[in-house]
């Protein structure tokens, strides 16, 4: 279980990527995390768990247990497996209030969306879409079960 808040994670990621002088050692550090990253059962790679806005797949599963969200995903792109690895440890572990209230200032932080081809961009922003989207949607449920 995660008990650092958000922007502590974001922290620590932005001085991961400082001790990279190029990007070119960034993306490597970045292809790291996303073998590193568990791989997710088939039965969540569906269509209703892809994220729509990728160029590549990449499927997001969602749970919420006392309180918390916690996700797990997969791509068939070791680049964007990386970045879905980065979102996981930022937001993974957290309520659904903490994590619509994730600002995700590392990623502007770390320079990624001007190093990133505009797809890749756009991906991105769809992964923290959707992360956000099932924050939203988890929230609501828990509302009713008070």
């Amino acid at each position: 279980m995660n008990t650092k808040p958000i922007t502590e994670i974001e922290k620590e990621i932005i001085e991961d990527f400082a001790l990279f002088d190029s990007w070119e050692d960034k993306y490597e550090y970045i292809i790291d995390l996303g073998k590193k990253l568990p791989p997710l059962e088939d039965r969540h790679k569906v269509d209703e768990h892809k994220i729509k806005g990728c160029q590549s797949t990449v499927w997001l599963n969602a749970s919420y247990e006392n309180g918390l969200i916690s996700f797990k995903a997969d791509s068939d792109a070791v680049i964007v497996k990386g970045l879905i690895s980065m979102l996981i440890k930022v937001l993974s572990d957290h309520t659904p209030q903490e994590i619509l209230g994730a600002k995700m200032e590392f990623i502007a932080e770390i320079g990624m969306m001007t190093h990133l081809a505009q797809t890749r961009s756009n991906g991105l922003l769809a992964m923290i879409k959707q992360m956000k989207n099932y924050a939203l949607a988890f929230e609501a449920i828990g509302q009713r079960k008070d």
